[in-house]
């Protein structure tokens, strides 16, 4: 009598090779996509670029955040609820944004007092989205955070005095990108400063810093 083995004993050998295929196929899709080499949303390693020798009082600013937590859908009102927005929310200084002032993302300052003259920013971007950081007069009396964004989540920069914008460089750019370093060279009085990144949102969701400068020692 020929016997033939149930088909059950054939579906162990045959799920487990189907997984070894999957996974393969998987980490090659991820290694394409950047997610092991510190290019995609986790940044891996050291950052990717260092500043040069910069003049004058060299003052170190770290940006960083949540990563994948700080998308529109996973900030958005609808999973705040109702007065989640913090001062940044409906009605505040954010304008309503979908970025509510959940201290989710930080300017780190350090140290955060420069004498008066060359000051030299050396930004780190440490979080997994792109940063910059602009540098805003404050006036007397007006506190960090204070700024009201305009419905693209932005904030008014016409008075910048310069910024730290360009991945792995010196200036204006678009963004210092995970993992990388920009910097930027001011002349700067005495007096209090606001730096904010401000790409869309970023600000009303916590990042900004006061930069104290003051005067020259006798």
């Amino acid at each position: 009598m020929i016997t033939t083995r149930p088909r059950r004993f054939w579906a162990v050998p045959a799920i487990a090779v189907a997984s070894v295929v999957l996974g393969i196929a998987t980490t090659a899709t991820m290694q394409a996509a950047g997610l092991f080499a510190g290019t995609g949303p986790f940044p891996a390693g050291p950052p990717s670029c260092a500043a040069p020798a910069l003049p004058g009082s060299v003052v170190d600013v770290t940006a960083t955040d949540m990563g994948p937590m700080m998308g529109p859908g996973m900030m958005g009102p609808g999973m705040m609820g109702p007065g989640a927005g913090g001062r940044h929310g409906p009605g505040g200084p954010g304008g309503g944004h979908p970025w509510p002032g959940m201290g989710m993302m930080r300017l780190l300052v350090n140290p955060a007092t420069a004498p008066a003259g060359p000051v030299s920013l050396r930004v780190i971007n440490t979080g997994a989205l792109t940063h910059e950081v602009v540098v805003l007069p404050l006036a007397a009396g007006e506190s960090p955070g204070q700024r009201v964004s305009g419905s693209d989540g932005k904030i008014d920069e016409s008075a910048s005095l310069g910024e730290a914008a360009r991945s792995c460089g010196a200036g204006d750019g678009d963004g210092i990108v995970p993992a990388a370093t920009g910097w930027t060279t001011l002349t700067l009085p005495a007096g209090r400063y606001e730096l904010v990144c401000n790409v869309a949102g970023h600000y009303a969701a916590g990042m900004y810093a006061e930069l104290d400068v003051v005067g020259q020692p006798k």
